[in-house]
């Protein structure tokens, strides 16, 4: 007899997000953490110049509702 494999379905917690950075206008992505609702806030560097960029984004229900990206 064939076992049965089932598997559990989740929902994706994270989206990647395409944007130009502030200072050098390179497009760069970043990983964004939408499992939790409301406003999120940090800063992290440019991968391509490396100059801070404060991250602003908000999600809501495991969708991303908007997203700032500027220099500090």
């Amino acid at each position: 007899m064939e076992e049965k494999i089932e598997f559990e379905s989740f929902e994706n917690s994270e989206v990647e997000k395409y944007f130009k950075c502030p200072y050098c206008h390179q497009k760069i992505s970043m990983l964004l953490d939408i499992s939790e609702p409301g406003r999120q806030f940090y800063v992290e560097d440019c991968e391509v110049c490396c100059k801070p960029i404060q991250i602003s984004y908000s999600s809501d229900q495991g969708k991303l509702v908007d997203f700032f990206a500027q220099s500090i």
